[in-house]
């Protein structure tokens, strides 16, 4: 039975101000140079506070997500605004530089993902069988969402949820599954950042070419970067919105043209409007990365998309309740074994190649987390290195829908249900 919420506060602008004033918060006291915040950060990642304050607000019925559309406002017009913005100042050719250990990277993060969810449960059912098996049908249904999140992002999750044919109850807590085991992971990667030399050492990894890019975008933005002035602002927002507005306009005759003439895409999220929105969006910001408009970026194009994002995040943080945790400890156990398997698949193959701690913490990310976190977390190395983050999300966007929809066939098959 449903439990029924009867929330404090159910205006969105009250939440709205409540979520700016925590993101304020945050990066107040992360930036203080008082002893026990710079110990506190040490250990706490900004980031993973961005989603962890504004869950208490959920897990203590301050608020109900469900009656809130502030999810919905970030994801439609905030996410899409700040793809355009972060990859406005793209270079192509020196990200080509980079070399095949990106992607080499990136994909071994997707197939960790693939095999990860399948391998869990067939673990599961041999040691504790009582967590996959009480309701074997219904669990993996729910964990073809979260290999939708975790190769692509919202959109793909949302698929997944449709083409699985998903229940709310379920999906509701791999939601909480999805949001905590990645941020766990995510807490990890960003306390790596630091160490990121001595974990280059040890895989004997050459990460020169990161350099040489780092070096050559920050003295390009060091180029043209400038006050802003109001012109500069209302041109940004100009941009980034006006793109935004026209990514919902063809997005709007894409999908249903698809959905009406060729159904059968459906299952592959083609007749996702979120899909086309996301996918016009970024490829309207690589478009204007050849153009003048790339010169936004002295302005502080990217430092708006940053905002953007957070504003995401934090209305994704939202979304969880924390102690949905301790009501479906089994549930927890096997996404936790799913992501070490991702994890222990990414580092085996970082030795191998030798690569450096970048591309393993990016290409992750851009699996694990999307356009909302990968950006974060090449930005964590040098904010100069955001725009890898956002391309290599973008793969991740493209590739979901497939590899989680290959995912749920593995372990339709690993739980027995045919």
């Amino acid at each position: 039975m449903t439990h029924e919420i009867h929330p404090l506060i159910t205006n969105d602008a009250t939440l709205f101000g409540i979520l700016a004033a925590m993101l304020g918060g945050i990066f107040l006291t992360s930036k203080s140079e008082r002893p026990f915040w710079k110990k506190f950060y040490k250990y706490i990642p900004a980031l993973l506070l961005c989603y962890f304050l504004p869950s208490l607000l959920t897990t203590f019925e301050i608020i109900d997500p469900k009656q809130s559309r502030l999810y919905f406002m970030a994801s439609r017009y905030l996410l899409p605004a700040a793809l355009i913005l972060l990859t406005l100042s793209i270079d192509f050719g020196e990200v080509k530089k980079l070399g095949p250990k990106a992607l080499i990277m990136f994909f071994t993060g997707t197939v960790g993902v693939i095999i990860g969810g399948p391998i869990s449960i067939l673990l599961f059912s041999v040691i504790a069988p009582d967590i996959v098996g009480a309701n074997p049908e219904e669990i993996w249904r729910g964990m073809t969402t979260v290999a939708g999140s975790w190769i692509g992002g919202g959109a793909n999750q949302a698929a997944m949820k449709e083409v699985f044919e998903v229940s709310e109850g379920i999906f509701s807590a791999m939601v909480t599954v999805d949001v905590l085991v990645a941020e766990l992971w995510m807490a990890f990667l960003l306390i790596g950042v630091a160490k990121a030399k001595n974990i280059d050492a040890r895989f004997k990894a050459d990460a020169s070419s990161v350099l040489t890019l780092q070096e050559k975008m920050e003295a390009y933005t060091a180029s043209i970067s400038k006050i802003p002035t109001f012109n500069d602002l209302i041109y940004i927002l100009a941009i980034a919105f006006g793109a935004t507005g026209l990514a919902h306009g063809l997005s709007d005759i894409i999908a249903p043209f698809i959905s009406e003439n060729y159904p059968v895409l459906a299952k592959f999220s083609l007749t996702s409007g979120f899909f086309w929105l996301v996918v016009i969006a970024t490829t309207i910001g690589i478009g204007l990365s050849f153009t003048k408009a790339r010169n936004l970026e002295g302005a502080g194009a990217s430092k708006v998309g940053s905002v953007f994002i957070y504003i995401l995040v934090a209305t994704i943080g939202m979304s969880m309740n924390v102690m949905e945790v301790f009501e479906n400890p089994g549930l927890f156990a096997v996404g936790l074994v799913w992501m070490i398997i991702h994890v222990g698949l990414m580092f085996l193959v970082a030795k191998i190649i030798k690569a450096p701690y970048f591309f393993l913490a990016v290409g992750s990310k851009a699996n694990i987390g999307g356009a909302a976190s990968a950006p974060v977390v090449a930005a964590a190395f040098h904010p100069a290195l955001a725009p890898v983050g956002v391309l290599l999300a973008v793969l991740g966007y493209a590739l979901g829908t497939y590899g989680a929809y290959i995912c749920g066939l593995l372990m339709q098959g690993a739980a027995g249900v045919y």
